[in-house]
């Protein structure tokens, strides 16, 4: 992670952990570490990208969070790894759920329907660096040799930018089949008006589903098979008349991909595919804590004249806090994107693009 903030997000993670998870497994068990415990510290390695043995080294080392998370000893590797066993992906669900309820926190929020975006990517089982397969193919005169990876299905609300719902499974695989599932586990956790996927995603029955199930509009390109074949229903409209203005903000969802991917990790570790799968779920949750974190933060830069106010209210709000660094980055972009607005005139900001050093 380039950015610093391990307190804060090890108190998010275990509120959010003991929201959806009991102490104990039963009253049996060991009461050395308790269950929201050990959720958030696997939450933690994901959102530091950490292996078993180094969260063991980094919890020893680090006094102050073993105080946030209430931890009087440090838990050995192989008791995360067992506990990463026993998690089941409902576990998940209710916990990316309890953080997509206070990230809609405001009724104005919830009564609004979400526009939600469903796509997939590939993550790395290993840590392999791409030099290092360039070289062996260049040495070797052939490539490696081929292997599955984990493919990571999500639904994510774009406007707020966060992960609705997700599954994760080997690929290569056409997921036009399971959409309708993402799409039904995110209607769970808030209303949709609007679902935008890519032709991987066409098909008349997801169109029905989405339609007629969820009373949401679907918009999803019609090029799968050949432009001679007859295609009927909604498909032959979206061949017919396909709305491009409202297809465009599909795209934001390659942007939380790459925020996933820089942030935290592009990876799934693990030698079965049943770890490979509970990683890659973790990986959508501790994304979800990142932003309750980074609430505030997470602006979009629009040449809106609403949303210029709006962003210039957040950055008189970083002035306060005396947040030097994101304050610099934001009003460096506030002075551009202000400067090129064709309906506001070149105007000066009231303070320097950069604050000045401290003495």
């Amino acid at each position: 992670m380039a950015e610093v903030g391990l307190l804060p997000f090890a108190r998010i993670a275990l509120q959010v952990s003991r929201a959806v998870l009991p102490r104990y497994r039963s009253r049996f068990s060991k009461p050395q570490f308790t269950q929201p415990q050990l959720l958030a510290i696997l939450c933690l390695m994901r959102y530091e990208d950490w292996t078993f043995r180094e969260a063991e080294v980094r919890l020893s080392e680090h006094r102050e969070l073993r105080q946030v998370l209430d931890l009087v000893s440090v838990p050995d590797f192989t008791t995360l790894y067992r506990f990463l066993q026993r998690l089941d992906d409902q576990t998940i669900d209710r916990a990316v759920g309890e953080t997509v309820r206070r990230l809609r926190g405001s009724l104005r929020q919830k009564r609004k329907r979400a526009r939600v975006a469903v796509d997939a990517t590939g993550l790395a089982q290993g840590a392999v660096s791409t030099f290092f397969v360039r070289r062996m193919h260049h040495h070797g005169q052939k490539p490696l040799p081929w292997r599955h990876w984990l493919k990571w299905v999500v639904a994510v609300d774009l406007d707020q930018q966060f992960v609705l719902s997700q599954l994760a499974r080997r690929g290569p695989w056409n997921d036009c089949a399971n959409l309708p599932a993402v799409v039904e586990a995110a209607s769970q956790q808030t209303r949709i008006g609007l679902v935008l996927a890519d032709a991987e995603f066409d098909s008349e029955r997801n169109h029905t589903y989405i339609r007629q199930r969820l009373g949401a509009q679907s918009v999803i390109p019609a090029k799968r098979g050949k432009k001679t074949w007859r295609v009927h229903g909604v498909r032959a409209e979206m061949r017919r008349a396909f709305p491009q203005r409202l297809y465009r903000r599909r795209s934001l969802i390659e942007s939380l991909f790459s925020s996933v991917k820089r942030k935290l990790s592009a990876r799934a570790p693990g030698r079965s595919l049943r770890t490979q799968m509970r990683q890659a779920l973790l990986l959508g949750l501790s994304f979800n804590l990142y932003r309750l974190k980074h609430r505030r933060l997470f602006l979009r830069m629009s040449t809106e004249p609403s949303s210029l106010l709006n962003q210039w209210g957040e950055w008189r709000l970083l002035l306060r806090l005396g947040d030097n660094f994101q304050f610099a980055r934001y009003s460096a972009s506030f002075q551009t994107l202000i400067s090129s607005a064709a309906y506001f005139p070149p105007v000066s900001l009231p303070f320097p693009a950069h604050p000045r050093p401290s003495p």
